[in-house]
């Protein structure tokens, strides 16, 4: 059975930093296209970052310079290292990875306040 699993989300203030990891269980991790996406209330689902089988990576625009995506195949893992958080990034963040087949995690909440 497929699972994406992620964790780190939490409250932080503005400035601040959070790391969010997503295990893949049940999938050639290394052959994946994965992918960070976020979904604000009222708002559509977006892609924030991306990082293909090759390591291409892409960053929505808002996020550039701020945030990291990065993988680890050994241990089929995808993170994603949040820096300089503002107000406009609260959201619930989703792990998404795509080959033949897509799958999505659970979500895990980000909240940036004050």
């Amino acid at each position: 059975q497929v699972q994406l699993v992620e964790s780190g989300g939490a409250l932080v203030q503005p400035g601040g930093s959070l790391r969010l990891s997503c295990t893949g269980l049940g999938i050639p991790f290394s052959l994946y296209n994965m992918a960070w996406y976020r979904q604000a209330p009222g708002n559509a689902r977006e892609l924030v970052a991306s990082i293909g089988e090759y390591y291409n990576i892409y960053y929505e625009d808002s996020v550039k310079g701020r945030f990291t995506i990065s993988r680890d195949n050994a241990k089929s893992a995808l993170f994603l290292q949040m820096n300089g958080l503002k107000l406009e990034d609260t959201a619930t963040y989703y792990c998404h990875a795509q080959r033949v087949h897509t799958y999505w995690g659970q979500g895990t909440q980000v909240t940036v306040s004050t």
